[in-house]
């Protein structure tokens, strides 16, 4: 069955830099304004009427995340409060390059601006690093973690290069092998500066592993353990986190045990795993299902996990539609104070508003999408 992982445009520089696509006759483009914390969100105004005239322009290329399987859908369960208007965004990073910051730059005069700028670009979101471009990823890692250096903030940044990614699927590509990408990921490593930084390493390269057969999942698992080393030899701050799919994917056991053969209960590679990128399982699952994984994978008791929260709010959709599905919205800010034991962080790794290829071109802000998951 089908559900929403990490569907990606390879290109580019960082996250969310890619020109802007939507589907209404509205313009969506962009341009970014300085990092900050992200504040409670204000109140909604009137919906906009109609959209302000197309204007043309492009950002930078880069990545944006994909699609998934999910075995048992969770019904969708709707958590009373508004999950978004819990919790500040604490001491995490917002790179001012991005294609939501862009478009909110360029279009001070659309009608969904002020709902977009207050409840999106001004939250912290991770930044992607998913081309294969060995020669400039250092400078542009680099380029993020000390301009989060800078402001005393904790960059959040996902290497996303493994070869065979998603199965071939819309999220394909990568180094064009694993010494390739061994390779790649020394030269990601050495632009982690000597600050607190969070990886997220990889996404579905563990739990999107039964495409592979054992020889190459055992050889993809073995990648990724030096990869984890490598990241926490450069950076002994850097804060490693694996691939564990999502509650509608795995059983814990299973996503644990191959974690395991991974690296992820080792503290030389590992601080725990990740779960729910570019999906919309409620929080509340994402805890209890990550907690069994953490138990079941062994290692350190401080072993712990981040959770995506970017478009959670409304939970998954009952028939598991991944692909910007209706009806979803805005899940819990970022922060790194959870108040949950075992929990680190609750993050914005897949960007509110950049499609996964229904309401736009894949990897793409799309403004009418990102209107709707800020104002339901």
């Amino acid at each position: 069955m089908v559900a929403a992982a990490s569907l990606v445009v390879a290109a580019g520089a960082v996250a969310g830099v890619l020109a802007a696509f939507d589907d209404k006759p509205a313009s969506d483009e962009a341009a970014p304004p300085e990092v900050s914390a992200s504040p409670r969100l204000a109140p909604l105004p009137a919906v906009p009427s109609a959209s302000a005239p197309p204007t043309t322009g492009s950002a930078p290329p880069s990545p944006s995340p994909s699609a998934r399987r999910t075995q048992s859908p969770t019904p969708p369960r709707s958590d009373t409060k508004r999950e978004h208007t819990t919790t500040a965004a604490g001491r995490l990073y917002r790179h001012p390059d991005s294609q939501v910051l862009a478009w909110v730059r360029s279009h001070t005069g659309d009608p969904r601006h002020a709902v977009i700028a207050s409840r999106i670009a001004e939250q912290p979101a991770a930044v992607w690093f998913a081309d294969y471009a060995p020669d400039t990823v250092t400078a542009r890692v680099a380029a993020v973690t000390s301009g989060g250096a800078a402001l005393g903030r904790v960059p959040v940044v996902v290497p996303y290069a493994i070869p065979g990614r998603d199965c071939g699927g819309h999220s394909q590509g990568g180094a064009p092998g694993l010494d390739a990408y061994d390779a790649w990921i020394d030269r990601f490593a050495a632009g982690l500066g000597s600050r607190e930084v969070i990886v997220v390493l990889e996404p579905d390269s563990v739990a999107q592993t039964e495409c592979l057969s054992a020889g190459d999942r055992a050889d993809r698992f073995a990648s990724l353990a030096r990869a984890g080393r490598v990241l926490k030899s450069a950076n002994p701050r850097a804060r490693v986190y694996f691939d564990a799919g999502h509650s509608g994917w795995n059983a814990p056991g299973k996503q644990a045990a191959w974690l395991r053969q991974a690296g992820a209960a080792s503290p030389e590679s590992s601080d725990g795993i990740f779960s729910n990128v570019s999906n919309f399982h409620t929080t509340a699952d994402e805890v209890a299902y990550d907690r069994r994984v953490l138990d079941a994978l062994g290692g350190p008791a401080d072993l712990g996990a981040v959770i995506d929260t970017s478009r959670n709010g409304n939970g998954a959709p009952a028939d598991g539609e991944w692909c910007d599905p209706s009806g979803r919205r805005l899940g819990r800010t970022p922060t790194l104070s959870t108040g949950e034991s075992r929990i680190d962080a609750y993050l914005w790794v897949k960007l509110p508003g950049e499609s996964d290829g229904c309401k736009g071109r894949p990897g793409t802000f799309t403004a009418s999408y990102a209107y709707d998951l800020a104002s339901s």
